[in-house]
């Protein structure tokens, strides 16, 4: 059986037409189990019913025409008990409705497998015989593996509008089943237009050796292609910097040039060259030989940094094949782009046309091409692994840069509702420009300044004129992610003063390096198992001081003559860790006056992140300035839940009781000590969450400059103690699902319904 299974599996993964992968399960499931009969039943929500999809020794004329209400007859059964169900004789049970058109009278013995996916029962796998015996219990087990694969296939399949769904009012109207498929947000926006696929050209990766000819040549061709890529991504650059994108965001291609010029890419070709392999060989060999070496280490930043090793290669050997797989001629303003992956250079070059959005198969937030499309503000979602890029040209999509989801396809009411919303939005928006002087105060009173996260210099820009009052959280990784080594304290020093300048003379709260987790760095590795509750944050800057201190000076000196400096430690898990980043701080600051630097000494803060500290809040509130809640980690750490694992993406809620209680308690032992508290994770910038945030007596918000104006008419037509009667009901209630009815319900008697995504 483990060998039938290990086949079907294969041929199942091989078969993207669904109606195909129910043919070969039935079949090869009727022959593993030596079964007189194997049918598969799939539920359709809208129709409550289940139809009989696929079957080899039943009436095979009537699929899609056979159908069960919910409730009624076995197959029902099965899945209102999602267990497994073996009979000796199905007929005597009383829940057994019998089909005669189907032929069916002959069969006793029924086992009916459910077939699951995240708790939700999509349909039931089915085998009958025709003698009064249970099925054993090996083939019960087989059973319930394969359905288990099946329930895989039928969500793509759903996806990608592969599944025919029958109405038990007109079965000759086939329609289908709209279910997005999911990615993660790369950068957030909505886009709505026809698909445009690019192809991948040919794989470096499938070159082959071979013999050289003419090794002179073969070099000549190798150092014109690695010239003309250089000097495409020096035009690119110059035409972005050009187009008023920062030095930072740009420096992506910095580091690309980097690599074309290092020594170990050029000389490596060319030795591989002079030993007998042709240009494109061994080119291939030298990249395979560097994306090895990031490859094998077990870090999501470096696996990037190994596909920009891989993109470089392509775009080299790319050159020298003449190929350019960017259809210019296909492009517009209502073009969604679809592809396995995009280089840099090939985001900046569709940059200049104004494209409605991107959606890869491949990629993570941390990606230069989401990190590059965020900057652009081209609404992208990307790791959509079950996306069938050519079959989509010329479809029309939705994609939902918020949520990370994508419609193919769909069907109008969809279309209409995403249409609505980018209107909805281009409308708020200039309503909400209108507040940008305003002050976000409650109905009654209660002041609540808002502040802007960034971590990139492109952000500043939007954020000033969103009306952010100051940053509230700074992220410096960038800086340290882009090199090929530590950025010094001049380097540093000029990034920060650029921010704190920019913000003048609001407060720029800048977040000590906090790398390890998912975030690390290409020169210097972290490899853990499990990197999310290892390594990462204060614990590796307090045990590098050398790299602490360069960056503590850097923020010190960027602050003189500004004094608009804060200064946030993350990742903060014990008072003791905190003792320490504050004596470390006072180090710094005294060898800056002890050099002569005038330099005000900044407020300090602690991320609480860390569930431990939740509980010694008022011990460390004692010692600090202010405290800002990481709402992201916060809820990770506190459901154990990784936030970028689709598996377990439910349980990751903010509005979970469990959550709200954390939070309240944080501000109320904080309080304590007239310390104030920030929210500065994705919680600020979601409005039903805010409002809560808002009776918990929260001091100020920190999100997105784009979220930020939503955020604050929510405050301006909310008062606090509406929003503390709201906190009241949603702590004593037993789940994230009914607080958010509750809190959409409010803000919708108030006429702020728009403010609430779709796609939540």
């Amino acid at each position: 059986m483990l060998q039938t299974l290990r086949r079907i599996v294969q041929e199942v993964n091989s078969t993207r037409d669904l109606s195909l992968v129910l043919e070969i399960i039935v079949r090869r499931v009727k022959e593993a189990i030596d079964a007189d009969v194997c049918s598969i039943y799939l539920f359709d929500e809208n129709e409550t019913t289940f139809t009989l999809m696929a079957t080899d020794g039943l009436n095979s004329e009537l699929v899609g025409q056979v159908q069960m209400a919910h409730g009624a007859g076995l197959v029902s059964l099965v899945a209102q008990r999602a267990d497994p169900l073996n009979l000796d004789d199905a007929q005597e049970h009383p829940r057994f409705k019998l089909f005669t058109s189907l032929n069916e009278e002959c069969y006793h013995g029924f086992t009916g497998i459910p077939i699951t996916h995240h708790r939700e029962v999509l349909g039931v796998l089915v085998a009958q015989s025709e003698s009064r015996v249970r099925f054993s219990q090996d083939v019960v087990n087989f059973l319930v593996t394969i359905a288990a694969q099946l329930a895989g296939s039928i969500i793509n399949a759903q996806a990608t509008r592969q599944i025919p769904v029958y109405s038990t009012q007109d079965v000759s109207k086939i329609r289908q089943d709209y279910r997005p498929m999911s990615g993660q947000p790369g950068s957030s926006g909505v886009a709505v237009g026809k698909a445009v696929s690019i192809a991948s050209s040919v794989s470096l990766g499938a070159v082959p050796d071979r013999p050289v000819e003419n090794i002179d040549d073969e070099i000549n061709i190798f150092r014109s292609a690695l010239e003309s890529v250089r000097k495409d991504i020096k035009s690119l650059s110059f035409q972005l910097l050009s187009d008023g994108l920062p030095t930072e965001d740009v420096a992506v291609f910095d580091a690309y040039l980097l690599m074309l010029d290092s020594n170990t890419l050029i000389e490596s070709t060319i030795n591989k060259i002079k030993r007998g392999n042709w240009a494109a060989g061994a080119l291939r060999e030298t990249i395979s030989e560097h994306i090895e070496l990031f490859g094998e280490m077990d870090n999501p930043y470096l696996q990037e940094r190994a596909k920009d090793i891989r993109d470089l290669g392509q775009g080299i050997f790319n050159q020298m094949q003449g190929i350019n797989d960017l259809p210019v001629d296909k492009l517009s303003n209502d073009t969604i782009i679809v592809a396995e992956d995009i280089s840099a250079t090939l985001l900046a070059e569709i940059a200049k046309i104004n494209i409605s959005g991107i959606v890869l198969k491949s990629g993570s937030r941390t990606s230069h091409v989401a990190i590059l499309a965020r900057a652009m503000g081209i609404p992208t979602v990307v790791g959509v692994s079950e996306l069938p890029i050519m079959q989509l040209d010329g479809s029309q999509l939705v994609a939902d840069g918020y949520s990370g989801k994508v419609y193919i396809s769909p069907p109008e009411h969809i279309i209409k509702e995403y249409s609505r919303l980018i209107s909805q939005e281009k409308e708020l928006s200039q309503e909400l420009r209108e507040l940008t002087d305003k002050p976000a105060t409650t109905l009654d009173g209660i002041n609540i300044p808002l502040y802007a996260n960034t971590g990139l210099v492109a952000d500043i820009t939007p954020s000033k004129e969103s009306g952010a009052e100051g940053i509230g959280l700074y992220r410096t990784e960038y800086p340290f992610m882009i090199r090929q080594r530590f950025p010094g304290e001049e380097e540093q020093s000029k990034i920060y003063g650029e921010v704190m300048t920019a913000m003048a003379p609001k407060p720029v709260v800048l977040r000590t390096l906090d790398i390890g987790g998912d975030k690390s760095l290409s020169y210097f590795p972290i490899e853990e198992d499990n990197p999310f509750l290892g390594w990462r944050g204060i614990r590796v800057t307090l045990d590098h001081p050398e790299i602490f201190m360069i960056q503590l000076r850097a923020m010190l000196l960027a602050s003189k003559g500004l004094n608009n400096l804060q200064i946030l430690f993350p990742m903060i898990s014990t008072v003791g860790e905190v003792e320490d980043s504050i004596k470390l701080l006072e180090r710094a600051y005294d060898e800056l006056l002890a050099e002569g630097h005038k330099i005000n000494k900044p407020k300090v803060g602690v991320m609480v992140e860390v569930p431990s500290i939740v509980f010694q809040m008022r011990r460390i509130a004692s010692i600090v300035d202010f405290v800002s809640i990481g709402t992201n980690d916060l809820i990770q750490y506190l459901m154990a839940v990784d936030r970028n694992n689709a598996n377990v993406a439910e349980l990751y809620e903010s509005l979970n009781p469990a959550v709200l209680i954390a939070i309240k308690l944080v501000i109320d032992e904080a309080h304590k000590e007239n310390i104030p508290v920030s929210v500065c994770g994705e919680m600020a910038g979601d409005p039903l969450a805010a409002l809560l945030l808002v009776g918990m007596s929260i001091d100020s918000l920190s999100t997105s400059a784009a979220s930020l104006p939503r955020i604050k008419w929510m405050i301006r037509n909310c008062s606090q103690s509406e929003a503390q009667e709201l906190v009241e009901k949603a702590l004593v209630m037993k789940d994230a699902y009914v607080i958010k009815n509750m809190l959409t319900n409010s803000l919708e008697k108030k006429g702020l319904g728009g403010l609430i995504r779709a796609g939540r």
